[in-house]
């Protein structure tokens, strides 16, 4: 299983992350994503909302359910082992964290998941690398920009790194180009403007603009 995620990553390029938006929301976000070419969307964990868990969780089942064999559901904003079961008994084939940490790492691997632990330096990159990750989301990279995954890659080439953070559905192409594996998309992509007042099909359109800058990539 795992396997087919990493695929689909490496080939596929773009995650959405989806942050805050739950329930029927949450499930016309996801065709709206699906229509416009994105296969691999995370639900983040809102560490500050006592119900957050839950109701990521719900939104992992729900979507995993609705669109199986389309999307590829993973959790954001992983901290704790206790997250990681939640996360894999709620349908998550890859987990994202903000930071490494080792027993995250590990414990998501041991339960047939992608592990994507968020670093900043070098050596942080090294080490999560090392502990097992599969890739290394360098976050946040707004700021840095492109040239800072040319420079990490330069000594560090063996290890896929995702570009997240100041990413856009226009500029990514740049960070691909740079050497990243792939990218994630946030606010950018996901514009809960438009999504309280309707308007699915603008989401698509943006997914359709990121999508179409990975296959530029291809050319």
């Amino acid at each position: 299983m795992r396997e087919n995620v990493i695929k689909a990553i490496k080939d596929k390029k773009i995650i959405a992350i989806v942050r805050g938006i739950y329930g029927e929301n949450c499930l016309r976000l996801s065709q709206a994503l699906l229509k416009g070419g994105i296969r691999l969307v995370e639900f983040t964990f809102d560490q500050s909302d006592p119900l957050g868990e839950e109701k990521t969780c719900e939104s992992i089942a729900a979507v995993s359910g609705a669109f199986q064999g389309e999307l590829f559901c993973g959790a954001g904003t992983v901290l704790t082992v206790a997250q990681v079961v939640k996360a894999r008994e709620a349908g998550a084939r890859f987990l994202i964290s903000p930071n490494i940490c080792r027993e995250v790492i590990q414990a998501t691997v041991s339960m047939d998941m992608v592990s994507i632990p968020g670093a900043f330096s070098p050596t942080e990159i090294e080490e999560a690398y090392r502990w097992g990750a599969d890739f290394v989301k360098v976050f946040p990279i707004s700021g840095l920009g492109t040239e800072y995954i040319r420079a990490v890659r330069a000594p560090l080439g063996h290890i896929p790194l995702l570009a997240v953070g100041g990413v856009t559905p226009e500029n990514l192409g740049e960070f691909l180009e740079a050497g990243a594996s792939g990218v994630g998309l946030g606010g950018e992509l996901i514009r809960k403007g438009l999504i309280l007042s309707g308007q699915f099909d603008k989401i698509t359109e943006l997914a359709q603009t990121a999508v179409q800058q990975t296959e530029r990539m291809r050319t």
